[in-house]
């Protein structure tokens, strides 16, 4: 005997199927930039040796104009240091942070020309544990389409003396 509930489900699936499929997604695509590539060694050089390790990157193909939402699990206490790598001829480079219940806890931007325009780095300390939302833009009047961002998350493991943090 068939339950109604499960023909009911079924019934929906096939239904909503067809409108949630056919919608244009925004699927995560990485790229490649020699110069941001540089960039990303040498920092991981340099936070490596302060004590920090890195437990999230990617590399995103971006469109001028639009944020790439990145979401990110972070645990109350600790410190991290967030980094968003644009490309150079972009003009403008903005990166906002939200908390779970969708409160901006950072804004951070920097425009071409600045002195390392197209980095942006932060420091950030959770007050909870909770998922948070990274959203990088950057507005790139040549290109519009198939710019490359990198994105790094590191998270502070020992002091200046070596000592371990939470």
């Amino acid at each position: 005997m068939k339950s109604p509930y499960r023909t009911l489900l079924t019934a929906l699936a096939f239904c909503i199927g067809p409108v949630v499929f056919g919608q244009d997604v925004i699927r995560l695509q990485s790229c490649e930039n020699e110069l941001i590539t540089k960039q990303v060694d040498s920092l991981k050089t340099l936070y490596g040796g302060q004590g920090y390790e890195l437990v999230r990157e990617a590399s995103v193909s971006m469109e001028s104009e639009y944020e790439m939402p990145v979401i990110v699990p972070l645990t109350q206490g600790s410190w991290y240091q967030f980094v968003f790598i644009g490309e150079y001829t972009s003009r403008l480079y903005e990166v906002r942070m939200y908390d779970w219940q969708e409160r901006m806890v950072v804004f951070r931007q920097k425009k071409w020309g600045d002195v390392d325009g197209n980095v942006i780095v932060y420091s950030y300390v959770p007050k909870f544990s909770e998922f948070h939302m990274i959203k990088p833009v950057q507005v790139n009047k040549q290109k519009k389409k198939n710019l490359c961002g990198y994105v790094m998350m590191f998270k502070r493991t020992a002091d200046s003396t070596g000592s371990v943090q939470n």
